[in-house]
């Protein structure tokens, strides 16, 4: 799945990575705690999360994140946003719940590199 489709599929809008819409994504997950990430998430997932520091856009620079998505229309600060767009990770928002954009996503065929994360 591309990120524009991911974008579509969340009704998200897309803070960094508007050049990036043609990336694939190659998987997902969701998680807030970082460590949690940093031992699951596959290079070129989407990362969705409720976490808004700086410490999430340096994990998924670590983990080779594809794409960040933060949901409950939660707004970064322009520290975060700013981060994004210099380590080059595609950052969107949606006002979906986690629970409601992973089940998105699930039925339009994401998946976790093990059939769950």
């Amino acid at each position: 799945m591309k990120i524009a489709e991911l974008k579509e599929i969340l009704k998200a809008e897309i803070l960094v990575g508007d050049d990036k819409l043609e990336q694939v994504i190659t998987g997902g997950g969701a998680a807030d705690l970082m460590d949690d990430v940093l031992a699951a998430a596959a290079k070129g997932c989407a990362l969705l999360t409720g976490v808004t520091t700086t410490h999430v856009i340096q994990t998924a620079r670590i983990a080779q994140v594809g794409a960040v998505v933060i949901v409950r229309g939660k707004k970064p600060s322009e520290e975060v946003i700013q981060l994004a767009r210099t380590y080059g990770i595609p950052l969107l928002l949606t006002d979906y719940s986690l629970f409601v954009a992973c089940g998105r996503l699930y039925m339009n065929g994401i998946r976790g590199l093990d059939g769950s994360w």
